[in-house]
């Protein structure tokens, strides 16, 4: 179950840096991003977040059930 906590992990680091990439992309002026808009993939990154979050408790909550 340890796995669980690692792709959590990785899920949340994607999407703090997706909405980080999100954020200076706009503050440079542009509004799309390789065909992708900008406040799409901020949304794709704050999804990530909420995912991450969603299997850390899981993770949590499985492990004190043991």
């Amino acid at each position: 179950m340890r796995i669980l906590s690692n792709i959590a992990t990785v899920a949340g680091i994607a999407g703090v840096v997706i909405c980080l990439l999100a954020g200076v992309i706009r503050l440079m002026g542009d509004y799309y991003f390789v065909g992708f808009e900008i406040l799409t993939l901020f949304n794709i990154g704050v999804a990530a977040m909420v995912f991450s979050c969603l299997l850390k408790l899981e993770y949590i909550v499985y492990s004190l059930k043991r």
